[in-house]
């Protein structure tokens, strides 16, 4: 049996919530009414304006507004003028942090797996809690993992660059 994922799920701390994020999943009903899920294998965590990867370290701005919202608010981002990346905001209000979804099952890399689940700039700023477009379920599994450093932030300094806020489903263990 499977549950939807409520808000105080996502009230806690990236570093907390993107390991735990792992074997949930992603449900995404399609603008022709299907429906797919998607289990998530390979997070990423981003926290406070203090991060230097973090898109909130200079700040809130236009585009990194809803990392100040509730936890559960979904963050979309367009890369390289192709890719929409799926973050979702965790902790309290005012506190920017978020978990960058890199992998689900069978899709590695973020930009990938925006493409499978036709991401847009429509879901920016609405909440997996109660979206009926996409949302979070939990039906039991726990995935074993490994820890390593972020990937593609090397303009944030070695401090921030090498720390283990990766967290990829280990299936061998």
């Amino acid at each position: 049996m499977t549950q939807r994922l409520g808000i105080e799920f996502f009230n806690r701390d990236c570093l907390e919530l993107a390991p735990e994020l792992l074997g949930k999943l992603i449900v995404r009903k399609f603008d022709d009414g299907s429906i797919q899920k998607f289990r998530i294998t390979e997070t990423e965590a981003y926290r406070g304006e203090e991060d230097l990867a973090c898109h909130a370290s200079k700040g809130k701005t236009k585009r990194t507004e809803v990392m100040y919202q509730q936890g559960g608010s979904i963050y979309v981002y367009l890369i390289y003028g192709m890719y929409w990346l799926l973050n979702f905001v965790t902790s309290e209000i005012n506190y920017p942090a978020a978990v960058l979804i890199r992998g689900v099952e069978g899709i590695d890399g973020p930009g990938r797996v925006g493409k499978a689940l036709q991401l847009n700039k429509h879901l920016y700023g609405s909440s997996v809690v109660n979206s009926e477009e996409l949302w979070l379920e939990d039906d039991g599994i726990k995935l074993a993992y490994n820890c390593s450093k972020r990937v593609g932030i090397d303009y944030a300094g070695k401090e921030w660059a090498n720390k283990p806020w990766r967290f990829k489903a280990d299936f061998d263990k």
